[in-house]
């Protein structure tokens, strides 16, 4: 029996180690499926309210009609291809077809700007883009000689298409039926690339998140790729049938994982919704064994539960309240409270689409505490990860028996990890290395060795070990900050503490080098706009909402709750509400939602000013350019809230500073 067949050989046509032997690409998995389940269920995509499905045969045809296509008008091993749109199924397959033509792929961001365009497909040499729809082929298409290396821009919704005269422009359709022609004609051809394929190749160009510069891009094997998502699994399995709905954005290496490498391994249902607007009733609709969001998406369906509640009758609020605390207390002693299931926990799973959920993971940044055990409580199996692109992804995550809300879980069975450089006790700096380690960023050999040592890959990240084994992430090293008085702060666990509240989209915390510790609040518009309206406030936009007094005493009084429960000299002195949300397409977050710190102290460095200078107000006149392009001009005023009066908590903190020197 050869070594593919024995890792293969079970009950359900997948080995409980997931080791995949000589399926060692992405290619090479996906015909194997194709011949052995054909007719099973691969995808489903929800289109004009209807869920089409693609089994593993169709999934197979599609990867080899366009690969075949390609290569027919001249694109060859070495070459780049991009990907640009939202998640939907001939995404995956452009990915897939790369592979199989030894090619890289390259995923762009749906949302990104010309200039975040340009810059990927010029850094890659990209000479093919699968673009989603109009929205995509136009951007492209005006960047005109500015991306010389494109070749070939292979649409995939026809709509609103025909009006556009470029030789370079080709349905996905009509790139099928070519290579449904040369595959009637040699259909071994198909074959021979597949097993040209190899493990040891680079197969993946991945974007890194880009916190404080324009994002570098990783090799990723697609080998190790393999091995790594088999890894995952065996720390949180998943078997055929299982079903799992693909929400984040596929560029992002960890919908990378679950989308197109555990898919293929385990052999998921991928589902694609509809659009952002109906996820959660596209959810509901699925009722999905597996879902990993980002912490911004939880803290929505959070903020959303919390609205509901606004919203409903004080006996249904009442309700709420008492099975909830019931749940919250059996939650401490690790158990389920069987009459808060019955009174509120199973019907408010349904609702979500979380009844069939047997694990929920989020990562890409950081989740408070709060927010953990809010959905740990009412039944909900998530479960922490941690990772970065250069290491393919998760590395660590809870396991099923043993959560720890403060903690990111403990290590794969194929990943190293270690703190060094600890002080008194034991926070250090975070290296690890895993089997899917990346070799190499492209044009930066320098960016690789101060990243890389001694085959140690240095996160940047501050952590330590709990006695449990329990990796804990405290913050970023370069953002952990300490106030003039000599206090350290971590600006992520406050600003995570604060966006438990429902009223808080956003929060950056001030204070390096500053006497006390001040924040930058963006509201969560639709909460914010229904309380308003429910207590009868007057407000025209965003704008105009956040400057009311009534929504800044509402702000007071929740910021004063996470205030109540930091040390003294860590509490939030004064705080602003800025006029508008913050915005990956102005550089304020990166793509995956984490703050750009340097770009906010820039930005707006004067709001910065008049907190510290003790201001009551700034006046701001400034310009806000729409992903349309169109603008607005907005002329208003911030207030400085004062919490604290900054000259008690000065010599407070002082004489705090002044006791600890001495002993």
């Amino acid at each position: 029996m050869s070594a593919t067949n024995q890792a293969l050989q079970t009950s359900n046509g997948i080995s409980t180690d997931y080791e995949m032997g000589e399926l060692d690409t992405f290619p090479k998995i996906l015909r194997h499926n194709a011949k052995n389940w054909p007719n099973d269920i691969a995808m489903r995509e929800k289109e004009f309210g209807i869920w089409n499905e693609f089994n593993w045969q169709d999934y197979q045809n599609r990867v080899k009609w366009l690969s075949l296509a390609l290569v027919k008008q001249g694109i060859a091993a070495g070459d780049a291809i991009a990907l640009l749109g939202d998640n939907r199924p001939e995404w995956v397959w452009g990915e897939l077809a790369a592979h199989a033509m030894r090619c890289y792929s390259i995923g762009i961001f749906q949302d990104s700007l010309h200039e975040e365009v340009v810059y990927l497909l010029n850094k890659s040499n990209a000479t093919v883009v699968i673009a989603e729809d109009e929205e995509q082929c136009d951007k492209l298409l005006e960047l005109g000689d500015e991306i010389p290396d494109v070749k070939i821009i292979v649409y995939c919704d026809p709509r609103g298409m025909r009006k556009y005269d470029d030789k370079r422009l080709v349905s996905i359709e009509d790139m099928y039926e070519q290579g449904q022609a040369i595959d009637e004609s040699s259909p071994e051809l198909y074959d021979h690339y597949v097993d040209s394929t190899s493990a040891e190749e680079t197969a993946i160009y991945c974007t890194t998140s880009g916190t404080t510069s324009k994002p570098k891009i990783a090799f990723l094997g697609g080998g190790n790729f393999v091995k790594h998502c088999s890894s995952y699994l065996r720390a949180d399995p998943r078997k055929p049938g299982d079903n799992y709905v693909s929400v984040l954005p596929l560029p992002w290496i960890m919908e990378q994982v679950y989308a197109v490498g555990q898919a293929l391994i385990a052999r998921q249902i991928v589902n694609f919704v509809e659009e952002q607007e109906t996820l959660m009733a596209d959810l509901r609709e699925i009722g999905p064994s597996f879902v990993l969001l980002a912490p911004r998406v939880w803290e929505g369906i959070l903020a959303d539960v919390k609205a509901r509640m606004m919203d409903s009758t004080p006996l249904k609020q009442k309700l709420f309240n008492f099975a909830y605390g019931l749940a919250e207390k059996k939650q401490d002693e690790g158990k389920r409270s069987w009459l808060a299931d019955l009174l509120l926990m199973n019907a408010l799973k349904d609702r979500l689409g979380f009844t069939f959920l047997k694990s929920a993971a989020t990562g890409g940044a950081a989740m408070g505490p709060d927010t953990f055990r809010f959905f740990q409580t009412i039944g909900v199996p998530l479960r922490q990860l941690y990772g970065q692109t250069e290491l393919c992804g998760a590395y660590t995550v809870h396991q099923e028996d043993d959560v720890d809300y403060d903690s990111v879980g403990v290590a794969f069975d194929t990943a190293q990890v270690k703190v060094i450089n600890t002080d008194k006790e034991g926070v250090g700096e975070i290296i690890a290395k895993t089997v899917g380690m990346f070799t190499g960023y492209l044009d930066n050999q320098k960016a690789y060795d101060e990243d890389v040592i001694d085959g140690w890959m240095h996160t940047g990240d501050a952590g330590y070990f709990k006695p449990s084994g329990h990796l804990v992430i405290i913050d970023r090293i370069k953002d952990l900050a300490k106030t003039s008085f000599g206090v350290q702060y971590s600006p992520q666990y406050i600003e995570n503490k604060l966006k438990f509240s429902s009223f808080i989209g956003e929060a950056v915390i001030l204070g390096k080098d500053k006497p006390y510790l001040s924040a930058i609040v963006c509201i969560r518009f639709s909460i914010v706009a229904k309380w308003a309206e429910q207590q009868g406030f007057a407000f025209t936009n965003y704008t105009n909402l956040s400057t009311l007094p009534e929504v800044y005493q509402k702000l007071t009084d929740e910021i004063q709750k996470v205030n109540d429960t930091l040390p003294d000299a860590q509490k939030i002195n004064k705080f602003t509400l800025l006029y508008k949300e913050l915005d990956a397409d102005d550089g304020e977050l990166t793509r995956t939602r984490k703050v750009r710190r340097t770009v906010i102290a820039d930005k707006y460095g004067d709001i910065i000013e008049a907190i510290y200078d003790g201001q009551e107000a700034v006046d701001i006149d400034t310009v806000i350019t729409f992903q349309d392009g169109s603008n607005s001009r907005i002329q208003t005023q911030l207030n400085i809230a004062t919490l604290i009066d900054s000259d008690t908590n000065s010599k407070s903190t002082s004489s705090d500073s002044e006791q600890r020197r001495a002993s």
